[in-house]
């Protein structure tokens, strides 16, 4: 699978950063206009009831984790090894963004972020401050709400589709001097004085058409944090769904305040360990269950 960088969105992406413009992030006509080919061949892009697209993301095979080469260079980060092919069996449905204040306060009613610091105040913006329980209550009312199954991504699922066929170590390269194009992290946010998550669709998606899968806000997965199985290179794990019991969840993704190196496709984290408990990079983003026929 190749990877693609999508100009045409990048283009109006590179617009509204410079000239400041306030237009909204993009609808889904512009979503769909840019899906891969892949993508197409999978289904088309939905809006649902409380205005959250998703995209189609399709069945496939992937390395994991990091290169034994990396470990150099991106420090001693044994959580990412050893690297290991994992299929993703089915097709399924992702948000292309992070849920949004106004998704979240239109199915929960409340605004966890209201009156605290480092909040980017938009309804386009990540909700934030979201714990594990809140977000797994938001998938449980939403797929009551539409009559469909919504669910956090797996750990697996989410790095398959924040590198969207590619093996680099970002989704659009190697090079982290190219983050400022795609994604908001410490060095054009927190440093920059305006320390807080950016609403979604003014950097650049990935090649299947997500945003803000590298910084901005971290996101929930639904698996337990544990070392990979020692033995994961020497097979290929099917839909691997993590340890079934733990004292951590998974965080992806990295946010606003963190460096490359927390930004990387293969990166992982959980809040809790080490002291990093930065509630206000709470967020997440939601799967759906691919349905026979996708409108």
């Amino acid at each position: 699978m190749q990877h693609v960088t999508t100009i045409p969105l990048c283009l109006v992406v590179a617009l509204v950063v410079t000239t400041g413009c306030s237009r909204q992030s993009p609808g889904l006509d512009a979503i769909n206009a840019q899906l891969s080919s892949e993508q197409k061949a999978v289904g088309a892009a939905v809006e649902n009831s409380i205005g959250m697209i998703l995209v189609p993301i399709p069945q496939g095979m992937f390395q994991m984790g990091s290169k034994q080469k990396d470990r150099k260079k991106w420090f001693n980060l044994g959580e990412e090894f050893p690297q290991h092919r994992v299929e993703i069996t089915d097709n399924f449905l992702i948000g292309v963004s992070e849920v949004t204040q106004a998704q979240y306060f239109r199915l929960m009613g409340e605004k966890p972020w209201e009156k605290k610091p480092l909040v980017g105040v938009s309804p386009d913006a990540p909700a934030s401050y979201i714990s594990f329980k809140k977000a797994q209550e938001f998938c449980e009312k939403l797929s009551q709400k539409e009559n469909r199954q919504y669910r956090l991504p797996t750990e697996s699922e989410w790095e398959y589709a924040c590198r969207s066929g590619s093996q680099t170590i970002f989704y659009f390269s190697d090079d982290p001097k190219e983050l400022g194009d795609y994604a908001w992290y410490f060095q054009n946010a927190y440093k920059s004085g305006e320390q807080y998550p950016r609403r979604w669709g003014m950097k650049a998606p990935n090649h299947w058409v997500l945003f803000d899968m590298h910084g901005n806000v971290c996101e929930w997965c639904s698996d337990f944090f544990a070392s990979y199985p020692k033995d994961a290179a020497g097979r290929i794990m099917k839909n691997p769904k993590g340890p079934d019991s733990g004292k951590w969840r998974v965080w992806r993704g990295g946010g606003v305040i963190d460096n490359p190196r927390d930004l990387r496709s293969a990166t992982r984290n959980s809040n809790g360990r080490a002291h990093y408990r930065p509630e206000f990079l709470a967020g997440f983003r939601v799967v759906c269950e691919m349905e026979n026929e996708v409108e």
